[in-house]
């Protein structure tokens, strides 16, 4: 029996009343055969009481440009999802931890944030973070490397278990948590004034990415359709967001291989990309320009005259640096055939982002479910599909291209000078939203719904780096231990975007 299902658009908010409720079977039925048809499973988490929980299942099915929701309460165990739709794995693992309701099946249920795990017996007690029983395997010249969570470098907290025999990588497990905030308990019963700041710090390379997320759900929920002068300026600093992101990556990456001059031209370069978002609203990373009903700086048009003269610099010069790297025949050896994912295997995970994009799929939220000033102007999909280092390098400069290009073709647009934020309504009572982005490491996911009150009965957020982590650990297997800075840096996953 297929399970009802109700469809919406990106961005689009139903009544909780009309959200699907079906029999655990059903659901997992249903989104096992959405995924095994194309779909990608975007969010899937629970929330309720003690006694009772509701289980949310939210799947894309670019086929439909829509979003495929439906809802199960459950009390007790079920069967797992995993064993049949391997993105529901960390997903699980996540329900596990926080309600104590076990998915039968599923063989690998540790925490992945070892957040407090509410008042419910079997799972009353809180492990310290990073306290758990790794995999591990026996054998002559077999042995164990610890890294982490403390590192050589000033970066995030992340704790890296390798089994080696030899220098091969034959398991890598990746335990997270160390830098959970609470974000989602905190969001609950809101909006406030808060709210936005939470958002814009949740991952701070993501700040347009998720504060553009949440603007989107509190204008379904206000029901309002900002600006499309404001779309544009939004979308522009998005790109903005991505470019430096990319340009740094790649940087890394080239630092890792050892190939200083582009590190060193890709980090002043960056520096010069986070300054033009600086020229908008005043912020490198574009914190306060987002707000909900549009955006509260304007581009005038000397702001656009340095923006695009900026851009032409950056053009310029990156254009030499990434040159100079691509064109060196011994950085190319050692990034191609380097942490190396087949498609299916990526389809199967779940990935998202461009480590989804360099195994040839085409995921990209920008062009399968277009939102504000993408559905205008749709950027494609940008793959490549080896599946390696190099690709994940070749499809960021190949997004790189096309950033700068949309990016000069909104600025081109009229009145954004003024006039781009409006009075955003407060939320209305007993509606649920979906709204999801495309941060420049992939797919970002909000999902939220009101009580009767038009507060926050829970709001849930999905980064791209919940999906893509168990991508980075696959890329290991049979890998040289000396091979991980460089696949960990073509992944650059995020550790607070995971661990919120």
């Amino acid at each position: 029996m297929h399970a009802p299902i109700a469809y919406l658009f990106n961005g689009q908010t139903i009544a909780t009343a009309d959200v699907p409720l079906v029999p655990m079977a059903q659901l997992r039925q249903g989104v096992i055969e959405l995924v095994a048809g194309g779909g990608h499973l975007s969010a899937f988490f629970a929330v309720g009481a003690e006694e009772c929980f509701r289980m949310h299942a939210v799947v894309c099915v670019p086929q439909r440009e829509q979003l495929a929701v439906l809802a199960a309460d459950v009390s007790g165990d079920y069967p797992a999802l995993t064993p049949e739709c391997w993105p529901a794995n960390w997903f699980e693992r996540e329900i596990y931890e926080q309600t104590g309701i076990r998915p039968t099946a599923h063989r690998w249920l540790k925490p992945i944030r070892f957040q407090p795990r509410g008042r419910r017996a079997a799972v009353a007690a809180v492990a310290a973070v990073g306290d758990l029983d790794f995999f591990s395997m026996q054998g002559a010249e077999v042995h164990e490397v610890a890294v982490g969570p403390v590192h050589a470098g000033v970066i995030e907290p992340g704790h890296f278990r390798f089994q080696c025999h030899g220098e091969t990588v034959h398991h890598l497990e990746i335990s997270l948590g160390y830098q959970h905030r609470g974000i989602e308990r905190a969001m609950a019963g809101g909006p406030d004034r808060r709210s936005l700041h939470y958002m814009q710090t949740l991952a701070g390379d993501s700040t347009i990415g998720h504060s553009g997320a949440y603007c989107a759900v509190m204008e379904a929920l206000g029901e309002i359709q900002i600006p499309r002068a404001a779309e544009t300026v939004r979308a522009a600093a998005a790109e903005l967001e991505r470019m430096a992101n990319h340009i740094g990556d790649l940087g890394a990456m080239a630092g890792d291989v050892g190939f200083l001059p582009t590190l060193n031209y890709c980090g002043r370069i960056r520096g010069d990309v986070l300054n033009l978002t600086a020229l908008i609203c005043g912020n490198r990373f574009g914190r306060g320009l987002l707000s909900p009903g549009g955006v509260r700086f304007g581009l005038d048009e000397e702001r656009r005259r340095k923006l695009l003269q900026g851009l032409a610099s950056v053009q310029k010069d990156l254009g030499s640096a990434l040159a100079l790297m691509f064109d060196t025949p011994s950085v190319v050896a050692r990034l191609e055939g380097t942490g190396v994912l087949s498609t299916d295997l990526a389809r199967r995970i779940g990935l998202v982002g461009p480590a989804a994009r360099a195994c040839g799929l085409l995921n990209d939220v920008r062009s399968q479910l277009p939102y504000g000033a993408y559905r205008f102007d749709i950027v494609p999909a940008a793959a490549y599909p080896s599946g390696d280092c190099f690709a994940r390098a070749y499809v960021r400069w190949l997004e790189l291209d096309q950033s700068l290009a949309f990016i000069r073709r909104q600025l081109a647009a009229p009145g954004l000078e003024d006039g781009l934020l409006k009075p955003c309504p407060p939320p209305l009572p007993d509606r649920m939203v979906v709204a999801l982005t495309e941060g420049f490491r992939g797919e970002i996911c909000h999902v939220a719904a009101t009580d009767r009150n038009g507060r926050f009965a829970f709001y849930k957020v999905i980064d791209p780096s919940f999906h893509n982590w168990f991508g980075l650990a696959q890329a290991l297997r049979g890998q040289q231990i000396s091979d991980f800075p460089l696949c960990n840096k073509s992944f650059n996953l995020s550790y607070c975007g995971h661990d919120q």
